[in-house]
């Protein structure tokens, strides 16, 4: 029988539950166990497509196309797995699935409820989606690790917690497993922990019939004191039965180790990578198998190579700065892939990654003349980088800005690096500098624009090739058909690199994008003296799927300039999908 890993949220929301479900299952995978991850998200959208970064940070896109909630990018990067669209549950899909079902009369004309149809709704679609293998073996996982997005008491998660509370009597207390995250603030007054928002969320959560197994509390500090476990370990009912037995008659604190393993300590950490060895040390996984009747078949966590790069990544002094031109900037979660492609690109290159953030509007010319300030702080910041990266974006608001950023970068020979709308950008700048075409556009700006470099779908605008690629600017990846321009390359320059599709959804820790590997090490002067790059980059072309579900395979073309930043294993982390 499957067995479930519920991690759930108390008192604010924001607290790291999917860093920790995250971390949850790649120390439960170190065991030896296989592991799957759902996130349930309780807002009405059907997915996360169309909500706005600002609000909910990026939509992370899955290699079926589907768009879904940013945690699901979390658990792909540490787990090293690929999930489907089905992975993240909404309100949206239970009901939409719900109102299908009763328009085509399956429920034989009874009455729809929220108990027992979209409960049963919601544990129907728990168990057949914890069923699917991700990690490319044969056969379902060992332990679903399930998110319960937002906080317990927030009235639209309520259908999803009392579904939860009906999976975990019917599968029983030996495959269910609750882990609360909470927050114990310190007063800044006194410097004194607090346990009582905890104590109140848990008793929340004992109302509406869920137990915590395991209470994992958010704080500043390294640890909580003793005497604040044992109480929270008391009043939460936390502890197995036979020590709460012996606490209760004695009234003596427990010892540490008795209490480590059910009461944990999630403080804050240097990089989230020491997240998972924070819970081995303190033996979390012990308490989570025991509570799952697998201390048996689990071994010893085998978290050498974690630990080895999260030391690593604390001890590196040498910075490489990469300035993110973006429109999101106010909120780094809008970024969360491309941060992370960074650095684990980074990583592999002994490097410090620190990114600077540019409002794109910023360094446009309105912005000299409202805010000289800020425009000139702006480009001051520009001038003084290592790297350039434009990401992904909609709308027009901040394109000006993204066109002198690659401007800048094509002249001054700083490595530079366009995702998505990044490339189009490049494009657009070198039409526009180098033809000569001052009106060249995309359709999607100017619907009416007397030059369209880039067109519907959105893509370059096969009638520009040959003039682009006469003019210096080499299009060295293109899709099956040889139309579709995926990749772009100006030879004559250090890097210059622009992407269609987004391949900082395939990054991994240890196994890094190869085209963020190759702007860091342009960044760092440190490109031409790698002849040879991960094996994981070897294969000349990778089957990937488009966002609408249709497979393309993406080859990689030689410029034939021996001058050439970019080799053709270069294009085969990417996944091909477009917004």
């Amino acid at each position: 029988m499957m067995k479930y890993v519920l991690v759930s949220g108390g008192v604010v929301s924001g607290l790291g539950k999917g860093v920790l479900a995250s971390s949850i299952g790649v120390v439960l995978k170190s065991c030896g166990l296989r592991v799957t991850a759902i996130k349930i998200d309780p807002y009405l959208n059907t997915d996360a497509g169309t909500m706005s970064p600002f609000e909910h940070g990026e939509v992370f896109v899955l290699d079926d196309g589907g768009e879904v909630d940013l945690d699901l990018g979390n658990y792909e990067r540490f787990l090293d797995v690929k999930l489907t669209c089905d992975n993240n549950i909404t309100t949206g899909k239970i009901y939409q699935s719900v109102i299908d079902k009763e328009r085509k009369g399956d429920y034989l004309g009874k009455t729809v409820q929220v108990v027992p149809h979209i409960t049963d709704a919601i544990q129907e679609w728990i168990e057949r989606v914890a069923m699917i293998p991700v990690d490319g073996e044969k056969g379902p996982a060992d332990v679903c690790v399930i998110e319960l997005g937002g906080t317990i008491g927030d009235i639209e998660s309520m259908p999803f917690v009392e579904a939860l509370r009906q999976l975990s009597n019917r599968v029983g207390s030996g495959n269910f497993c609750l882990v609360h995250v909470s927050l114990v603030p310190v007063v800044s007054a006194v410097g004194e922990q607090k346990t009582k928002p905890t104590q109140h969320s848990v008793q929340e959560l004992r109302g509406f019939g869920l137990v915590p197994n395991i209470l994992a509390c958010r704080s500043f500090k390294v640890s909580l004191c003793l005497s604040l476990s044992a109480a929270l370990r008391c009043r939460c009912s936390i502890m197995i039965v036979e020590i709460e037995v012996i606490y209760i008659l004695t009234y003596t604190y427990i010892s540490v180790t008795n209490i480590a393993n059910n009461i944990l300590t999630i403080y804050d950490v240097s990089n989230i990578w020491h997240i998972p060895l924070l819970l081995r040390d303190q033996k979390a996984h012990e308490a989570i198998l025991k509570a799952l009747n697998l201390i048996c078949d689990a071994k010893k966590p085998a978290l050498e190579q974690w630990a080895a790069r999260a030391e690593r990544c604390d001890e590196f002094s040498s910075p490489v700065r990469i300035a993110m031109v973006g429109k999101y900037t106010g909120l780094s979660d809008a970024y969360l892939s491309v941060l992370k492609a960074l650095l684990h690109a980074s990583v592999e290159c002994s490097r410090k990654l620190v990114v600077e953030w540019i409002a794109a509007t910023d360094l446009e010319d309105a912005t000299a003349r409202k805010a000289p300030d800020a425009y000139e702080a702006a480009w001051n910041v520009l001038k003084n980088v290592d790297g350039i990266l434009v990401p992904g974006g909609f709308g027009d608001r901040g394109v000006q800005g993204k066109i002198l950023a690659a401007k800048y970068a094509r002249e001054n020979q700083v490595p530079y690096l366009g995702i998505c709308l990044g490339m189009q950008i490049a494009v657009i700048e070198f039409a526009r500098s180098i033809l000569g075409l001052q009106d060249a556009n995309s359709t999607e700006f100017d619907p009416d624009t007397k030059c369209p470099c880039v067109i519907f779908m959105p893509e370059v605008n096969p009638d520009m090739i040959d003039k682009l690629e006469c003019a210096g600017l080499s299009f060295v990846g293109k899709d099956e058909s040889g139309k579709r321009m995926e990749i772009i390359e100006l030879p004559s320059h250090p890097f210059f690199v622009g992407v269609q599709f987004h391949p900082e959804f395939k990054s991994r820790p240890g196994k890094p994008s190869a085209v963020f590997l190759g702007l860091i090490r342009a960044a760092t002067g440190d490109l031409f003296t790698h002849a040879q790059l991960p094996t994981q980059f070897n294969n000349m072309a990778a089957k990937s799927s488009l966002s609408n579900g249709m497979q393309a395979k993406i080859k990689a073309f030689m410029n034939g300039s021996a001058k050439s930043s970019l080799k053709t294993s270069l294009f085969s982390n990417a996944n091909g999908i477009r917004t």
